[in-house]
């Protein structure tokens, strides 16, 4: 396993300058988000938010498993261009590549799978809501594992604010059409879980590993587990698609997949696996926002409070404003 260089990940520098709550000796300093830290939480919210309907346009041409095989490979192939320009070290013991197989099955292969598969039948709305269930899970799960990710109830109260912000911005109702005979909306529960397992396995495993390393080795694994299925199941595609379908797959691949895990394993080892679930709680806003924008869906006026409770949460996590209003 590789050694990281010093400033590989973002634990040194802008981000490791917030100070840390000072605790008993006997208790792990708590992980927390430092301000930088805050920002790519938002702009992953925003990316993520985006593949929504990235989805959508691909599944008018392509099938489930084509589409996330079609995204994990394409993506890999530009990480491992940019690990081999960079001249970073390659692990070569089974032990990593274990570990990169066992986290492309959580974070990639099931969950897109799942998540893919459910937009077919699920509402966007409940859709939203239920993937937002990824940051309960996450916190949860890492409190669980890691000492310094305990579930505090400063914590507590502020995921669930989030969530009850997603929820306003989605609808209260939708809620209403959840039906746990439905195997599309178990689906998208099972996709939450997995990714707040995978985000735990992350920071567990992966941190030895330059960050893009990971993602590249990560992805690979993930796309030899989706394409022999996707060929058996699908057939091999016929490349024939419209303009809007390869800039759909492009967003995906280089944006959403690519360019965002490496966002994303830059920070986890500075604000640990359950403060990394909370972007979830981003990605249904913005899904909505660049809905109404690309196709010209009107916001209404419980969006608004939505956002105002989703703040709030964020807030109340981060506990800032809370101590400066002691």
């Amino acid at each position: 396993m590789s050694k990281p260089e010093p400033g590989d990940d973002l634990r040194q520098g802008a981000l490791s300058a917030a100070p840390r709550p000072q605790v008993a000796s006997h208790h792990p300093v708590q992980k927390s988000i430092p301000p930088l830290a805050w920002a790519v939480i938002g702009v992953l919210g925003v990316i993520w938010g985006g593949s929504f309907l990235s989805n959508v346009i691909l599944l008018r041409e392509l099938g489930v498993l084509t589409t996330v095989a079609a995204r994990a490979l394409l993506a890999s192939l530009v990480l491992w261009a940019y690990v081999l320009l960079a001249g970073l070290p390659v692990p070569r013991t089974w032990r990593a590549w274990r570990d990169f197989a066992v986290m492309g099955l959580l974070n990639v292969a099931l969950p897109f799978s799942l998540i893919v598969w459910a937009q077919i039948h699920v509402p966007s709305g409940l859709a939203s809501i239920l993937n937002a269930a990824t940051a309960i899970f996450g916190v949860l799960i890492a409190a669980l594992v890691f000492a310094d990710e305990r579930l505090t109830r400063q914590k507590a109260a502020g995921v669930a604010l989030g969530f009850a912000g997603v929820a306003t911005v989605i609808g209260l109702e939708a809620l209403t059409r959840f039906d746990p005979t439905s195997l599309a909306q178990l689906a998208l529960i099972a996709a939450s879980m997995s990714y707040g397992f995978g985000g735990a396995w992350a920071r567990a495993r992966l941190t030895g590993h330059k960050s893009q390393v990971a993602a590249a080795g990560m992805l690979t694994m993930a796309a030899a587990m989706l394409i022999p299925y996707a060929l058996w199941a699908e057939g091999v595609p016929t490349l024939d698609y419209l303009p809007a379908t390869w800039a759909a797959l492009a967003y995906l691949s280089l944006f959403a997949t690519a360019g965002a895990f490496l966002l994303y394993y830059r920070v986890m080892p500075v604000v640990g696996a359950g403060n990394m679930s909370l972007v979830t709680l981003l990605v249904s806003p913005v899904a909505i926002v660049i809905g109404a924008v690309v196709l010209n869906e009107t916001l209404e006026p419980r969006a608004f409070a939505g956002f105002a409770l989703l703040a709030a949460g964020l807030m109340v996590i981060d506990g800032r404003v809370l101590r400066l209003l002691r």
